[in-house]
């Protein structure tokens, strides 16, 4: 049976002598739609005739989210490129199409591709909707500014705890609504991290208020995570760049600044997040990452078309993070919202057990033992004891936001100071593989 597939290729001649080749012979493929454009071919995508596509490097405005639409409607694509054009070759391998052919290649060559990647679309489907990076950009030194050569993770010593390249780990930082203190959970885990040798980068990912720029003196808008996403969505983005996108704190610490304003939070596409942390994952050994608080992903309840996703910044964080950890802020209000919100997010991410971590804990507001009491009150209506509990220390916590350095610096003796080192001792320990649901309580207890 023949393979129906769409073109989009912008050297007419080339697609007509290609569609002419699988007209006259039998080659496993028949070309159903010649599409004039990236939106003719979008269109004709969704109709559901088509299983493969092959297309044009140069063809306007191609992205990774337009890639991604294309893999979720099942067509594989084949990408075309000029004889000796190393730029559209990496831009589409960046992008995330893995069949690249010259377009002097014969007939038989460019049909037995579309049909191998057909296959491969049909044999692992979630593979074409998720950002995929294959290899080191050819052209590129090995060498990262602060880095040396390529060992990202410059420590000495004994480093077998430390991720190897390629393996950095992600920690996915979320809370409910309310503002439980995440930012500065966030920002203040990744200090402790640091200091403790491995080079560690924080992503400000929140979509609805980023703050880490501020809380750590950035005051002038820089381009941050919003340029590396775009970058990302049109197949630019590689690992030096990325490098040059980040602001160096010193003593091992990096932050990739998130948007400036809310407003902008169409530039924080969920594909472009995953190629972001894939090459994260290769400049830091552990990547922490500032979620926003909202996991609602019904715009299909308003859209007969790809919708834009407020929220899918968060949700490609979460499901891409090693760890997940969910905070709570220790008052009444915050403990029920966090308790409601946790479901959510255990429905959202069901293949990942959140670490929970209680914040702003003090006795005033809990009355008795706060330690014991929200303890408790977390193991019987979560079912899962908390991992850490930090105390409310709004002196050093001002001291340092009013300062715009770091909490460990400020206030090394702080009790909030304290209980994040130590948290960030156990979790720069933990394993990678401990993300699967139930490894974790196993290990918290």
């Amino acid at each position: 049976m023949s393979l129906p597939i769409l073109t989009a290729v912008t050297d007419s001649d080339v697609e007509a002598g290609l569609v002419s080749a699988f007209d006259r012979r039998d080659l496993g493929v028949t070309v159903v739609r010649r599409c004039v454009d990236l939106p003719d071919l979008l269109a004709a995508a969704t109709t559901g005739a088509a299983r493969a596509a092959l297309l044009s490097a140069d063809l306007r405005r191609l992205d990774r989210d337009a890639l991604t639409r294309l893999a979720i409607a099942g067509i594989a694509v084949v990408g075309l490129i000029a004889p000796g054009d190393e730029d559209g070759d990496r831009r589409l391998r960046q992008l995330g199409v893995a069949a690249v052919i010259a377009a002097d290649a014969t007939a038989e060559v460019v049909a037995g591709a579309v049909v191998e990647a057909s296959r491969a679309l049909a044999s692992h489907p979630a593979v074409g909707s998720a950002a995929s990076v294959t290899g080191w950009p050819t052209g590129y030194s090995e060498t990262l500014p602060g880095f040396g050569q390529l060992d990202p993770f410059g420590v000495g010593g004994d480093s077998a705890d430390v991720p190897e390249v390629g393996a950095g780990r992600v920690i996915a930082v979320w809370g409910p609504a309310g503002a439980p203190g995440r930012t500065t959970l966030a920002l203040c885990l990744a200090a402790e991290i640091a200091a403790l040798g491995a080079p560690t980068l924080l992503i400000d990912a929140d979509s609805y208020g980023g703050a880490i720029g501020q809380l750590v003196g950035l005051l002038e808008e820089a381009p941050g995570l919003a340029a590396a996403a775009r970058s990302a969505n049109q197949g630019l983005l590689d690992v030096p760049r990325l490098a040059m996108l980040c602001r160096d704190l010193g003593d091992g610490l990096r932050v990739l600044p998130g948007i400036s304003r809310p407003s902008r939070w169409p530039e924080l596409r969920p594909a472009s997040m995953e190629t972001v942390l894939s090459l994260a994952r290769r400049l830091s050994a552990y990547i922490v990452v500032d979620c926003g608080f909202c996991l609602e992903s019904d715009e299909e309840l308003s859209f007969d078309t790809a919708a834009p996703r407020r929220n899918g910044a968060t949700l490609a964080v979460l499901a891409a993070a090693d760890i997940v950890l969910a905070v709570a802020s220790a008052e009444p209000v915050g403990l029920v919202r966090f308790v409601r919100g946790l479901a959510d997010l255990r429905e959202s991410v069901p293949t990942v057990e959140p670490l929970i971590v209680v914040n702003r804990l003090r006795a005033s507001v809990v009355g008795g033992e706060p330690t014991r009491e929200v303890s408790r009150a977390i193991l019987r209506h979560t079912g899962s004891e908390p991992v850490a509990l930090v105390p409310y220390d709004l002196a050093g916590l001002d001291a340092a936001q009013v300062a715009g350095q770091l909490l460990r610096d400020i206030a090394p003796t702080s009790p909030a100071r304290l209980a994040i080192r130590e948290l960030a001792g156990r979790l720069a320990g933990r394993p990678a593989a401990a993300r699967r649901r139930g490894t974790f309580r196993r290990q918290a207890r």
